[in-house]
């Protein structure tokens, strides 16, 4: 990204410097968050719906990258 300084960090393994469907931080040597962000247009006027749609695209981040959501 042209101008823009990114900073580091060692616990950080999946960051913007390759791009993937979301950014991995290990917690300890044990645990690792995997964080996903995405800016969805609405498709529906429920809320509800909505809500579900948002779920189901943030999880398909979290199972592209190899893991699954803790319950």
């Amino acid at each position: 990204m042209k101008g823009l300084k990114i900073k580091s960090h060692p616990n950080l393994i999946v960051g913007l410097d390759a791009p993937d469907d979301a950014g991995v931080y290990k917690l300890n040597s044990e645990t690792a968050l995997i964080q996903t962000l995405d800016f969805l247009t609405p498709v529906t006027d429920s809320p509800y719906e909505f809500g579900q749609i948002a779920a189901a695209n943030s999880l398909s981040d979290v199972y592209a990258m190899g893991e699954s959501p803790l319950q």
